[in-house]
């Protein structure tokens, strides 16, 4: 099952870089892209550490951050969802 999991993984990843190649990207996405990254993090960070949600923490993992980061703010109250469904 492991090598199922790898060979979607290689697939999808091959896939993008052929996406992100043929298409050609605006200059200066890599900075703006790993500007949400940071923010997204830094945003994660302080509402764990800032006592805002008591009995909560949203972990700080790339899927995570990733999340955060794509869909902004409401990212956290997906994450933040998704866990109560789970641990509930």
């Amino acid at each position: 099952m492991k090598t199922v999991w790898t060979a979607v993984l290689a697939l999808s990843s091959t896939g993008l870089l052929v996406v992100l190649i043929k298409n050609r990207l605006p200059s200066g996405w890599f900075t703006r892209f790993s500007t949400h990254l940071v923010l997204a993090a830094m945003a994660i960070y302080a509402l764990n550490f800032s006592g805002w949600i008591t009995g909560w923490r949203i972990p700080l993992n790339p899927a995570t951050i990733g999340a955060v980061a794509l869909l902004g703010l409401p990212g956290i109250g997906l994450i933040a969802g998704l866990q109560w469904i789970v641990y509930s």
